[in-house]
């Protein structure tokens, strides 16, 4: 399982906080009070240290996985659609999460709760999700007011949408990542001479007799899309990473966690 080749430490959730755990001794800091350090260990030193606990207190996180047909895609039958890959890495994400302890949940399907139930629950949501409109728009329904969420998605449809669920997400104190899953063929853009291009739900179509006249200008607003995504989630404290589906999902997953986390 992709969850387990991910290797973490003792402990994922290891950060500074309330709790009854020692973690580790720090130097003081202008501002910590006389009751924070650990005169015993100070007194070995010339320095005054802290001595910090570790965070126990369970944090909720609120996945959201796009269940859009554009999800849907695929350059290649020997790389998995965008969806699949989405898909797990949201499942691998709540297995380490479960695992140290926070609640999570399903935007829109069930709310957060704690425990290995939980894992079965989102397993069978997951693989259940149907397919929506031809492009999706974020959910920012059931977040966990201060808690955190990860949205999953091509963000090939409207950045509005994407703008108001992040704008929602920081009213209600919410922290969190977007996820870019893209196939290599959507970034170097192979196609050449006379092509039909159609959206996975067959909405939108477009033919051309010189495919390859349109490469430059279309990497050049994808650039801009992948620009406006990191303004966005920049302006509201979030973390934003493209992903490709020829790449393994463990570099994301890790580097999914660790952002998660608060770190990168």
């Amino acid at each position: 399982m992709l969850a387990a080749t991910v290797m973490l430490g003792e402990h994922g959730r290891r950060r500074a906080g309330l709790g009854d755990e020692f973690w580790q001794y720090r130097p003081a800091h202008g501002g910590d009070g006389a009751r924070m350090i650990d005169w015993r260990r100070s007194a070995r030193s010339d320095a005054h240290f802290v001595r910090e606990r570790e965070w126990q207190a369970a944090q909720s996180v609120t996945l959201w996985v796009d269940p859009s047909k554009s999800m849907g895609f695929t350059g290649d039958k020997a790389r998995p659609p965008k969806a699949d890959r989405a898909r797990l890495l949201a499942l691998a994400l709540a297995v380490l999460l479960l695992k140290g302890g926070e609640r999570v949940g399903l935007s829109g399907q069930t709310p957060p709760r704690s425990g290995r139930p939980q894992i079965v629950r989102l397993a069978a949501q997951l693989a259940d999700m149907g397919e929506g409109a031809d492009y999706g728009a974020p959910m920012a329904d059931g977040m966990v007011g201060h808690g955190r969420a990860v949205f999953l998605s091509d963000f090939l449809g409207s950045l509005e949408a994407v703008e108001a669920a992040l704008g929602r997400a920081s009213d209600r104190g919410v922290k969190g990542v977007l996820v870019q899953v893209l196939d290599p063929a959507e970034e170097e853009f192979p196609f050449d001479g006379r092509t039909i291009f159609e959206s996975m739900g067959g909405s939108l179509q477009h033919e051309t007799r010189k495919a390859g006249d349109l490469r430059t200008r279309y990497l050049a607003r994808l650039a801009e899309r992948k620009d406006r995504l990191a303004g966005l989630a920049r302006a509201v404290g979030w973390h934003f990473s493209t992903h490709h589906t020829g790449a393994p999902a463990q570099g994301a997953l890790l580097w999914l966690f660790r952002a998660l986390e608060g770190g990168r």
